[in-house]
């Protein structure tokens, strides 16, 4: 699902009119999951394997890590991920599936529970994999296939993940997964959180605990305070670093900045970038500017007017400048023209598509005789609010008078992602390789092209990354050109390390942190 992170500044060819109809009841609905092209691609097809299981026993495990982080999960729930908070804190740490993302990498894919990444079918369907011995859950059953197959046959369906796929059970070590059609987007899904495995029969509520195989448990969650883990004794491969991890709710920015100099907090991440000043050139603190693909995006609800006008979207795009945005919040961002980011694959430069031209804005709203536009801007009410107050005073500038509306974020899931009720939405989308909610009708963007429906659907099929990245980039400058959002900024979040912390992570930590190599001395 769609997650506001930090606060900011935070197939075979077929007729376009087939398409439509395939992309309707097959791609995301809810925002539930990431979709990834080329990149997965690419895994699909290479033979090359990184070197077999973790290695046990290499380095010390100790003491405690305490993170701050802006977003509280409104469940455990790793089936439904309502919100990436869940992921954030759970996957790696305490749920790991068959493939993982290697630590420091966006996209690099890894062999975790199978031995190695599966080799594909000549026609590119069928995928077989073979699980790791020794691997136990926190219950201390062990792994088999059975629980597996089960764990995704219950969320690798089409109307979460994109696509429909065959789960089969080989033997009690070897599952093999089956498409019905080729799509690479395979491996990515599997690595994120439709991919992670639990114990079948299992009884424990999902909302409130979490029993997996990964080198943490769960301990307590204080709800509105923090969630502890703790390592992992029996953990099938290298020990966890840390005796406990706990992550603590810390959603405004000067609270964050009391803590992390009391030593409450030793890590703080996606500090308000007006406060990261503060941090620098202090010797007990680390100040990193984490690699990311968020994107703080202002969605225009392409289903309800006046936004089904395509010239009152591209008014409201060309009156925001993103320079002088990013400028007011200490730089902790770069220009984005379009939905995918430099990191993702499709990426061009679009910055010059729906380009800041304020006198252009006001007559394309005086053409569709908007000239007295009024509009609410829906937000999570954890976000800072000066990002939307440049937006409406750049807004003003063209006439356009703005209502702020700030709302938890579970409203949020409700109102927005969920039942559509909205004009215009402020939110991050954290989650990397994610371009398939523009290509999908039934997203709160309300965004329906047939054009790029075909194109996306065509690249997700080829298993070719080049032909998947020009197809991908065709389909991106379509969606610029249509704005059903305008994409603020490339987030790069402020991550705030005290200096007896070391292997805090650098990379999307707002979507996931995987504690792995995480030491306090």
């Amino acid at each position: 699902m769609t997650d506001p992170s930090a606060a900011a500044p935070a197939r075979r060819s077929v007729s376009p009119s087939r398409h439509r109809g395939r992309i309707r009841k097959t791609l995301l609905i809810a925002l539930a999951a990431s979709v990834a092209v080329v990149a997965c691609g690419a895994a699909l097809t290479s033979l090359a394997r990184p070197a077999g299981p973790p290695a046990a026993g290499t380095g010390s495990a100790g003491g405690t890590a305490t993170i701050g982080v802006i977003l509280e999960p409104t469940s455990l729930d790793i089936t439904s991920n309502q919100g990436i908070a869940t992921s954030q804190i759970l996957i790696d740490n305490v749920y790991q599936g068959l493939v993982g993302i290697k630590p420091g990498t966006v996209a690099e894919l890894v062999p975790v529970l199978a031995t190695e990444l599966p080799e594909m079918s000549p026609d590119g369907r069928t995928a077989t994999f073979t699980l790791r011995t020794g691997v136990r859950f926190h219950s201390g059953a062990r792994l088999t296939s059975h629980d597996v197959v089960v764990s995704l046959r219950e969320t690798m369906r089409p109307e979460t993940v994109g696509f429909a796929s065959e789960i089969i059970e080989v033997d009690d070590s070897t599952i093999r997964i089956e498409l019905a059609e080729p799509n690479s987007g395979l491996l990515w899904q599997l690595a994120n959180a439709p991919g992670q495995i639990r114990k079948a029969g299992a009884e424990n509520d999902l909302t409130v605990s979490a029993i997996g195989t990964g080198p943490y448990t769960l301990d307590t969650w204080e709800r509105g305070k923090r969630l502890t883990l703790v390592r992992n004794a029996a953990y099938w491969g290298e020990p966890a670093t840390l005796d406990s991890a706990v992550f603590q709710f810390v959603p405004r920015g000067r609270a964050a900045v009391t803590a992390l100099r009391s030593g409450e907090l030793d890590v703080h991440t996606a500090l308000l970038p007006s406060l990261s000043p503060e941090f620098e050139n202090d010797p007990e603190f680390t100040s990193v500017a984490a690699t990311s693909t968020d994107v703080f995006t202002l969605a225009f609800n392409s289903q309800k007017a006046p936004f089904n006008d395509v010239r009152v979207r591209t008014a409201l795009s060309r009156a925001i400048d993103e320079d002088a945005l990013i400028a007011a919040q200490n730089n902790s961002g770069t220009p984005l023209g379009g939905p995918i980011t430099k990191l993702d694959p499709g990426y061009a430069d679009l910055t010059q598509t729906n380009a800041y031209d304020p006198a252009s804005a006001r007559e394309l709203l005086r053409e569709a005789g908007q000239e007295n536009l009024s509009l609410t801007i829906t937000m999570p009410d954890h976000y800072d609010p000066a990002p939307i107050d440049h937006v409406k005073r750049q807004f003003a500038a063209v006439g356009v008078a703005v209502t702020v509306k700030e709302v938890p974020f579970a409203t949020w899931l409700e109102q927005v992602a969920t039942n559509h009720d909205y004009q215009v939405s402020y939110v991050d989308h954290a989650e990397a390789r994610n371009f398939g909610i523009y290509a999908n009708p039934d997203s709160y963007f309300g965004y329906d092209n047939a054009t790029v429906q075909g194109l996306y659907a065509s690249a997700v099929a080829t298993t070719d990354p080049t032909a998947a990245d020009h197809l991908l980039r065709a389909a991106a400058a379509q969606v610029a050109t249509d704005a059903p959002a305008k994409w603020l900024f490339n987030y790069t979040p402020t991550n705030v390390v005290s200096a007896n912390v070391t292997g805090f992570p650098t990379v999307n930590t707002n979507s996931r942190i995987n504690l792995a190599g995480v030491r306090v001395k």
